[in-house]
């Protein structure tokens, strides 16, 4: 064995019996405080539950989980398109989210619930009937998220963007109405998100409430609207955007996307998402530490 082998082999075997020194940051070498324990963490859970205007993608839900609650919070949205009170249930998405509130570990968890876009549906799976089955439903949700250890807080339905000379039809007043009778029968917090949405979108006018969909509208949808009356819902199939482009290993899904008066694009989500965080902290004092602006 040569000299600088044995050197080498001595610098290593001093290192190795040397005691081990915690890594410094780079930098600037600073003391170091005595080393402490952090606080046991007390976050929050928010489940929101509802059909499309409140799901990803074509709902206020993403942009309230984005923007309108703190890192504290775990929000999980549950939003699904074309369900009702009827259909969220039978599907087992209900089960779902029951499951997700009886979660130990937090301060405090809420669910909120916001239906009536299919509920008013004629598709056998989705109807329920206005002044019966849908308040029942309502109940029904607000007594198994309360059995689940959970606090339920109930949303009237964010309002259409349909015009008639002028003025915003509110397909969902009546339906808001029944939302409003439950909240205050069972004592559970309401969102009037159907009054201020509402307020909102006959102030912006059919023109400018146009901004808020998911798409462009086409030109004839434009020119009605100027006139005050806004043309009905192009199909589906005619008013979608096309699928954006896959790649063979990338992600496959798809989202729907379309002009229509009911979804909301991303600047419809921000409008609509901040009026759920504003009312929320109204109807909700011990939340207003955990939601944002």
């Amino acid at each position: 064995m040569n000299k600088n082998t044995t050197a080498m082999l001595a610098t290593l075997a001093l290192l190795a019996a040397a005691p081990v020194a915690l890594a410094q940051p780079p930098g600037p070498v600073k003391a170091r405080e005595p080393r402490t324990d952090a606080p046991p963490i007390k976050p929050y859970k928010v489940i929101l539950v509802g059909d499309s205007t409140t799901a990803v993608g074509s709902g206020w839900g993403s942009a309230f989980c984005d923007h309108h609650v703190k890192s504290s919070v775990a929000c999980l949205n549950l939003g699904r398109g074309g369900r009702s009170t009827r259909s969220y249930r039978a599907e087992g998405s209900w089960d779902i989210a029951l499951a997700e509130a009886k979660v130990s570990g937090y301060a405090a968890t809420y669910v909120l619930i916001q239906f009536a876009h299919n509920d008013q549906s004629s598709k056998g799976e989705r109807w329920t009937d206005l002044s019966t089955e849908f308040p029942a439903n309502l109940k029904r949700f607000v007594d198994d998220v309360r059995a689940a250890g959970a606090q339920p807080v109930l949303l009237t339905p964010l309002t259409r963007r349909e015009f008639a000379k002028g003025q915003l039809k509110n397909t969902l007043d009546v339906w808001s109405d029944e939302v409003r009778k439950v909240a205050e029968q069972t004592k559970t917090p309401l969102v009037d998100l159907n009054k201020s949405s509402a307020r909102i979108v006959q102030k912006l006018g059919p023109v400018d409430s146009m901004k808020l969909a998911q798409a462009e509208p086409i030109e004839a949808e434009v020119e009605a609207a100027k006139a005050g009356t806004t043309l009905p819902p192009r199909a589906a199939e005619e008013a979608r955007q096309p699928d954006v482009p896959t790649t063979e290993t990338g992600p496959r899904g798809q989202q729907v996307r379309k002009f229509d008066y009911t979804h909301v694009g991303d600047a419809g989500a921000q409008v609509f998402s901040k009026l759920v965080a504003d009312d929320l902290a109204a109807a909700v004092p011990g939340l207003r530490s955990q939601l944002v602006p």
